[in-house]
């Protein structure tokens, strides 16, 4: 019997329904069957708020943990979960195709966020989303909410909330099915968090050469790409995944486009930045890279993509980001 591949999960449905679409993925490269390994980690016992016991990063924590003992093989985690400092022999194997990075907004009929009426009741728990229904629903009172996706869905279902707010991606992963009324928000004037819509493979560096391959199957070029991107704009503002800010990039070609926003808590006051970028072309030429050395030092597209969201956080630097970014959610 074939041994199979140990995939470490968090036990939570969502986690465990994306591991699953990775899993099976894995098992048409290889052959081998994939065997999900449940870990508990503490965000996913304790209820409180996460910039009161750590910030997203505290699920990554617990799984690395099982990876380094040798309980799995490797990991899948939600990107914009994910710190940005990746700790010393690990790696980021695959990064699937992204999924539909936007948020939705679900409520029982169907009206518009904007046009809530006054002292509705939405719930979320990320100080980007609080942000920014500061500014789109002002009237509205914000409740602090953790949970799974059905226990959210049912709070709007029984009149508890008024609304929710949740991942587009996450929705579909479920395959969630629901009476409320769906309102999708557009990236345009509601940009998501960095990574929102993707997923992270994670194995050690010194994984058997036949499963770094395999997992690097899975990677899709133009989503490693703009996720890079993505996150150097998160690592450049030293802000952890709980800061209000929110970033997007979409790769066209040898370009890619950069949507980047830097909100106060109360959602008042925000700096953006909207950028385009060559980054086989001039935008390398221009770092001093591209270069056959370079290229042999593993230089080109995804270290430009790395400098272009570099360059970026220190332009909103310069406009005053870092007296947005309260410093209660600069650690994840």
């Amino acid at each position: 019997m074939t041994t199979p591949i140990r995939l470490g999960t968090r036990r939570s449905a969502l986690a465990q329904a994306q591991s699953g679409h990775v899993a099976t993925a894995l098992e048409k490269v290889t052959g081998r069957p994939v065997q999900l390994v449940p870990i508990t980690s503490e965000g996913d016992t304790n209820r409180a708020s996460l910039s009161e016991i750590g910030g997203q990063g505290i699920f990554a924590t617990r799984l690395r943990e099982a990876l380094f003992s040798g309980e799995c093989d490797f990991l899948v985690h939600s990107l914009k979960d994910l710190p940005t400092a990746i700790p010393a022999g690990l790696v980021i194997a695959a990064t699937p195709e992204r999924e539909d990075a936007r948020d939705v907004v679900l409520t029982r009929d169907g009206i518009p966020l904007h046009a809530l009426r006054s002292g509705s009741t939405v719930g979320t728990g990320a100080p980007r989303r609080i942000a920014q229904v500061r500014r789109r629903a002002p009237h509205a009172e914000v409740v602090d909410i953790r949970g799974n996706v059905d226990s959210r869905l049912a709070r709007v279902a029984s009149g508890e909330l008024d609304a929710v707010i949740l991942a587009a991606a996450g929705l579909s992963r479920l395959e969630a099915d629901s009476p409320l009324r769906r309102e999708e928000l557009g990236l345009a004037e509601w940009p998501t968090a960095p990574g929102q819509g993707s997923l992270a493979v994670e194995t050690t560096a010194d994984a058997p050469a036949e499963l770094l391959a395999a997992l690097a199957a899975l990677d899709h070029g133009p989503t490693r790409l703009a996720i890079t991107v993505e996150r150097a704009i998160l690592e450049g503002l030293d802000a952890g995944c709980q800061a209000p800010m929110a970033a997007h990039a979409v790769v066209e070609g040898s370009s890619v486009r950069v949507r980047t926003v830097v909100y106060s808590a109360e959602g008042d006051r925000r700096i953006g930045l909207d950028v385009t970028e060559d980054l086989n072309g001039e935008y390398i030429r221009r770092n001093g890279s591209g270069n056959g050395a370079d290229a042999a030092d593993g230089a080109g597209p995804m270290h430009a993509a790395r400098e272009l969201g570099l360059t970026v956080a220190r332009r909103l630097l310069d406009q005053g980001a870092a007296d947005l970014v309260s410093r209660e959610h600069l650690s994840s």
